[in-house]
């Protein structure tokens, strides 16, 4: 099940990305809302060793499923609703790692240390360009970093197999780095290069995250 979903996943982005190019927008949208229901399936899918870490967790997928469709709308008000999506999304992810998580220890702390400092650059980098979202766009950063310092400390907890925990790490880091092309396009330059990085990481940490549902304790 597992792999034809992730051949499935790879062919749809293969698509997405084609007509992303192309601009055609018309099978742009609903190829883009297909992907992204299926790292929703591809959760529903898993064994579920941890009822709350799966329940927050697919609240989480359900979210960013509706900020995709958002953000491929045109207009601000779609943008804006799209970034309240994925900013909910980002807290229903929280949620799910503090759940299983054990911070401490001089790693945790020094990766921690790292993250808020690429966060503040990465707003300094963007606060020129933001206008009246800088508000929503400092809780989207903020969200975000929140995110991936839970996920370093499910990456810290031994008692979690270390596939799960690899998983969770590497599926919240792929997430974050997504979201500067994203920032990029929205706010600095819009080019297609955005969307040739920004769209296969983002994919890759949605599905290694739904992935981690069933190995976080095997």
């Amino acid at each position: 099940m597992n792999l034809a979903i992730v051949i499935a996943a790879i062919g749809l982005l293969a698509l997405v990305l084609f007509f992303e190019h192309r601009q055609r927008r018309a099978f742009y949208l609903p190829l883009k809302t297909v992907l992204s229901l299926l790292f929703v399936a591809a959760a529903l899918a898993q064994p579920r060793p941890l009822a709350i870490y799966f329940n927050f967790l697919l609240g989480g997928l359900v979210f960013c499923l509706a900020g995709d469709v958002l953000l491929a709308l045109p207009g601000q008000k779609a943008f804006r609703l799209g970034l309240g999506a994925f900013l909910a999304g980002h807290l229903a992810y929280v949620l799910a790692f503090v759940r299983i998580s054990s911070p401490g220890g001089a790693v945790f702390w020094s990766a921690t240390v790292a993250v808020l400092a690429g966060s503040a650059l990465v707003f300094r980098w963007l606060e020129p360009f933001l206008g009246r979202m800088r508000g929503a766009v400092l809780a989207y950063v903020a969200a975000i970093s929140t995110m991936l310092i839970a996920a370093l400390a499910v990456a810290g907890n031994d008692g979690l197999a270390p596939s799960g925990r690899a998983l969770v790490l590497a599926g919240a880091l792929c997430f974050y780095l997504s979201d500067l092309f994203v920032a990029r396009q929205r706010f600095i330059a819009a080019a297609f290069s955005n969307r040739l990085f920004g769209l296969p990481l983002y994919y890759i940490g949605q599905f290694l995250l739904a992935f981690s549902v069933g190995r976080i304790l095997q």
